[in-house]
């Protein structure tokens, strides 16, 4: 299989920051918390998020199709025409056996799910809708992708816990490489909004309980962090072979250059204390890549804000670089999306490159003492970046790594 980058010639984002590629950076660049109380999680225990507050399923996609669609089909549809527009490519002219559509997701979307549970709870079986099951299994929004779209090459979803994302764009990759697709649409989406997602994940003590104060709970890498913040959103990338997209006159925004993965075979959910796992990941992407740690001038944190993950991305970076280059975290402003943060990092990973401008980790105080990483915060920071991370950790030990370099 050939080693050679893969071109990325399109983005397609839904986030908390904004609806769209270019709204996600401009308010990323800002550096302020989109965490607020959200109505939909009024009375238990964790009641706020990072919620996509104008997402109208009815208005973008029509009444018909966002009716069969939950949250995060609804957020991967919209995010993949918007990164196919940006890559100028016509579904009309490809060929479309030779466009694939590689998603990631963490898990069933719980968003419809409750109502129809208590349809067939209170004796009413003959009401739960037909598009319950076909609108909330993690492979429908790549189906739905492909059917949007008319891409009928290879169609599937990874799931990695919080990696997906960043494993469905390896995976991608390998596509391009091997000469199966010369197109594939990949990224991520995933709402983790609903109320069982707080409930569930606050039980597991994973969540901030700075109820007081939202806009201050996902505080990665201070010394008073408690927890995540959970948030949705999707990210796209139109990934292409580099020879394919020359041929067609795009102009790549970035390269795919390399990627990793490995498993911490530690413990169900708490990484290794000391970041073996993730840094064979990134050694691994390194290798890929064919370039050095020192090559590399910028890491998008995984960063969750959890008090174990923190500090074992740290440690996992120190192991990998004499000096760690400039880092960021981009779920200080928008929450943990699950399977799909990696993408989205991914995205805003390629937009550094674009911008050579790292956007602030938002509400970084006071630095973990135990944590010794140059985190940009309060204000982006201009920076002359050629080759960059982007590192994911999940639930079972799962990590994945990219390089991207500018194009």
């Amino acid at each position: 299989m050939s080693s050679q980058p893969v071109a990325v010639t399109g983005l397609g984002m839904v986030t908390p920051a904004g609806m769209g590629t270019a709204a996600t950076w401009e308010h990323l660049c800002t550096g302020a918390p989109t965490a607020m109380s959200d109505p939909e999680l009024d009375g238990l225990a964790v009641d706020f998020s990072c919620r996509v507050r104008d997402l109208d399923g009815r208005r973008r996609l029509g009444a018909r199709l966002a009716m069969r669609l939950d949250r995060f089909g609804q957020m991967a549809i919209i995010a993949a025409r918007e990164a196919v527009t940006h890559a100028a490519l016509d579904p009309e002219d490809w060929n479309a056996p030779r466009v694939g559509v590689v998603l990631g997701v963490g898990a069933n979307s719980l968003s419809t799910y409750p109502v129809e549970f208590a349809r067939f709870r209170d004796g009413h079986a003959d009401k739960v809708s037909p598009f319950a099951l076909p609108r909330s299994v993690p492979n429908m929004v790549a189906g739905a992708v492909s059917l949007d779209l008319g891409a009928q090459g290879p169609s599937f979803t990874t799931s990695s816990a919080c990696a997906s994302g960043t494993t469905a764009l390896a995976v991608a990759c390998d596509l391009l490489r091997s000469g199966a697709c010369d197109i594939v649409i990949s990224g991520g989406s995933e709402s983790g909004t609903s109320a069982m997602c707080s409930v569930t994940f606050g039980q597991m003590q994973a969540l901030s309980r700075r109820c007081h104060d939202p806009a201050g709970a996902s505080r990665p890498f201070d010394a008073d962090r408690d927890g995540f913040v959970l948030g949705e959103g999707a990210g796209i990338l139109v990934l292409e072979r580099t020879t394919h997209a020359r041929a067609r006159g795009a102009h790549p925004l970035a390269y795919l250059t390399g990627h990793g993965s490995s498993s911490d075979a530690h413990h169900y959910t708490s990484p290794h204390p000391e970041g073996d796992g993730l840094a064979r990941a990134i050694r691994s992407a390194l290798t890929d890549a064919d370039l050095a740690s020192y090559d590399i001038g910028h890491v998008n944190a995984h960063g969750t804000s959890t008090e174990l993950n923190d500090k074992a991305e740290a440690q996992a970076l120190r192991r990998v670089f004499r000096r760690p280059p400039p880092v960021t975290a981009n779920k200080s402003v928008i929450g943990h999306s699950l399977g799909a943060a990696g993408a989205i990092e991914a995205a805003l990973t390629v937009l550094t490159l674009q911008h050579q401008l790292i956007p602030p980790t938002a509400n970084l105080d006071r630095m973990d003492p135990a944590i010794d990483l140059d985190v940009v915060t309060k204000i982006p920071r201009p920076a002359r970046i050629d080759a960059a991370l982007t590192v994911s950790s999940g639930f079972g030990g799962q990590n994945a790594a990219l390089v991207l370099t500018r194009a």
